[in-house]
């Protein structure tokens, strides 16, 4: 890094600053401009991008339909490049402006629930499926769930932005961030190496919620990094991840609300089953 920055005494916001997603961030919340929601005719309404914290929610609702739960939902594309995060219609359910967001309407009142943790903690108390009720298995169960929610900004905020999307790549935060991207990676797979899944024996929104991250990272799905991270050393992820994504429920939810890649993985709006049947063939 040749220039040497002097933060200003009071900062002022830079809107073309960002590279890639300057567009999508911004000092202030709120909406800028009025948008309804579309709506559908499913229980579960949901509003999202194909991201990584966008993936744990739809294959949730896949493994719930999975397992023959009453979890039937409308999947709606957010295209945060186009802004639609910012529309009235979505900060009245997610205030925070961030994919994945939905509206429960399964009850007498509508339930607006955001923050993908929180989403799969909803459907999984509801359904009854994938958290334990009570003691010690559910206490685990929580630990890396949040272990996750604490630790992926620095995967993706962090190592992805500086790695792949900054307009300039500077050493510095690329080391800073790859070497704490490393580090969880080997958290993660010492505990894998004694453990099925991540939190025990049994499949969980544990690994729901740290799949779409850190099992799609080592299998080359995001930043490109797959070889720079050396991800094949970590013998145990890689077994985990290899064994999450053979799971149908998993392959159809990386689908839902995708508008970009491969045709027959693009699925922006899911409405029912029959959506996946008239992809085309990959």
């Amino acid at each position: 890094m040749t220039d040497i920055y002097t933060p200003p005494n009071v900062w002022t916001w830079d809107a073309k600053n960002g590279g890639k997603f300057a567009s999508t961030n911004r000092p202030i919340a709120g909406a800028t401009h009025d948008k309804v929601l579309p709506a559908g005719d499913h229980p579960f309404q949901l509003h999202s991008l194909a991201t990584p914290n966008g993936v744990k929610v739809t294959v949730m609702f896949e493994e719930l339909l999975e397992a023959g739960k009453a979890a039937e939902y409308d999947a709606y594309l957010i295209d945060i490049g186009e802004g639609d995060q910012f529309g009235s219609g979505f900060v009245e359910i997610n205030p925070n402006s961030k994919i994945p967001a939905l509206l429960d309407r399964s009850g007498a009142e509508p339930v607006r629930v955001f923050e993908s943790a929180s989403i799969l903690m909803h459907l999984a108390e509801k359904f009854d499926m994938f958290l334990p009720k009570e003691g010690a298995a559910r206490a685990e169960v929580l630990n890396w769930l949040f272990w996750q929610m604490g630790s992926a900004p620095y995967l993706g905020g962090g190592f992805g932005h500086f790695y792949a999307y900054a307009p300039e790549k500077f050493q510095y935060p690329i080391d800073r961030f790859a070497m704490e991207t490393k580090r969880q990676l080997d958290v993660l797979d010492r505990e894998l190496a004694t453990r099925a899944y991540i939190a025990g024996e049994e499949y969980t929104i544990a690994d729901i919620a740290i799949w779409p991250w850190y099992g799609q990272l080592v299998l080359g799905r995001l930043y490109d990094a797959a070889t720079f991270l050396d991800v094949e050393s970590y013998t145990h992820v890689m077994r985990w991840a290899k064994l999450i994504d053979a799971r149908p429920a998993v392959q159809r939810g990386r689908k839902v609300n995708r508008s970009w890649g491969e045709p027959h993985m693009q699925l922006p709006e899911r409405h029912s089953a029959a959506d996946f049947d008239a992809l085309p063939k990959g």
